[in-house]
């Protein structure tokens, strides 16, 4: 994690030293908040919050409170923000606990520097399943955060949460999760897709592979509308997307480049005889042919990248688009592979 920390005494500004070398497998920033070279607090937390996966202060809970306020957006994008006495005694994680790991770097720390990790999660406390959180851990985007708490307070209350996943399921399933006997029935869907009307919260593997084409010259917000629009009429979540794919002779278009870039994603580039060589019925163009050696670019991209067509060639504003869908599991046992595999 890339973990910027500011100490506001001597004291933390030591414990801070500590917890870094502690913790050697983070990328750390150390900031000075008091003295002649303090660094200027509001600017400080402006650029970390936006730059850094976890904030940390070493201090106390209001100057982190009064700092982070105005840049607090959402649960499943704010970094992890923890809260350490100048002592070394506590060690509290304050925001995006689940899906930002504060609750998991706070542990974490305090193991680190011989704290106690004071966790206020209900369901940490409780010892009951946090979606969110199994989520993260399994590479997985959440599509709806706002009904988190809804799957949280129905295991808090004693009842059970029931669970529909399109792929094939790993591990024993948590305290009073059971399998969904129809996808209509379930309360948490683990799934790529979703469907009208479905008030369920997804859970969102990152299984889809968008093989693309594209003229010279495509700009990264031509590409995202293209992306978007094939994901809208194949019932596709656009949070499902782990991988871009192309034929060589795009693996440097700025646009793509700069479009999977945002979007986090690898791109994997293929000959045009690699293309050529993928078995299936593929939309067919003499133009595209004779300009780059094979006849499709999206669709045979995607299904070389190891997916199964899930979406066919959509062409819009100079981009093709074609989905596939990669090999997935929901594992409840360890964590591992491509959204969530086992």
């Amino acid at each position: 994690m890339r973990i910027a920390c500011i100490a506001f005494t001597a004291a933390g500004e030591a414990l801070a030293d500590r917890a870094r070398a502690a913790l050697p497998g983070h990328a750390w920033s150390l900031a000075r908040g008091f003295g002649a070279d303090r660094v200027p607090l509001a600017p400080w937390c402006a650029d970390a919050f936006a730059a850094s996966d976890a904030l940390v202060f070493v201090g106390a809970a209001g100057i982190a409170v009064r700092a982070i306020a105005p840049h607090v957006r959402s649960k499943v994008s704010d970094p992890a923000v923890i809260v350490m006495d100048e002592g070394g005694r506590w060690c509290i994680p304050i925001l995006s606990g689940h899906v930002g790991g504060a609750n998991a770097l706070a542990r974490e720390l305090a193991g680190a520097v011989g704290a106690a990790p004071v966790v206020t999660t209900a369901t940490d406390g409780r010892g009951v399943w946090a979606v969110d959180t199994w989520a993260v851990s399994r590479g997985m985007a959440i599509g709806e955060p706002e009904r988190i708490k809804d799957v949280s307070a129905r295991l808090l209350a004693g009842g059970e949460v029931a669970l529909w996943c399109d792929a094939e399921v790993l591990g024993p399933l948590p305290a009073r999760v059971r399998r969904a006997p129809s996808r209509a029935e379930a309360h948490v869907i683990v799934s790529p897709a979703a469907r009208p009307g479905e008030r369920a919260l997804h859970v969102v593997p990152r299984c889809i592979v968008a093989g693309m084409g594209c003229r010279r010259g495509a700009s990264a917000d031509a590409i995202e509308g293209a992306f978007r629009a094939a994901c809208a009429e194949a019932g596709i979540l656009p949070d499902s997307l782990g991988a871009a794919a192309t034929i060589e002779l795009k693996r440097d278009e700025p646009g793509l480049v700069e479009w999977c870039a945002g979007r986090g994603v690898a791109l994997e580039a293929f000959t045009a005889d690699a293309l050529a060589a993928q078995p299936g019925d593929f939309s067919s163009s003499a133009f595209v042919a004779q300009t780059v050696g094979v006849d499709n670019v999206c669709e045979r991209a995607a299904v070389a990248a190891g997916g199964r067509l899930c979406a066919g060639k959509l062409a819009r504003g100079g981009v093709t688009v074609a989905l596939a869908e990669l090999p997935w599991t929901c594992s409840f046992d360890e964590p591992g592979g491509r959204g969530g595999a086992g």
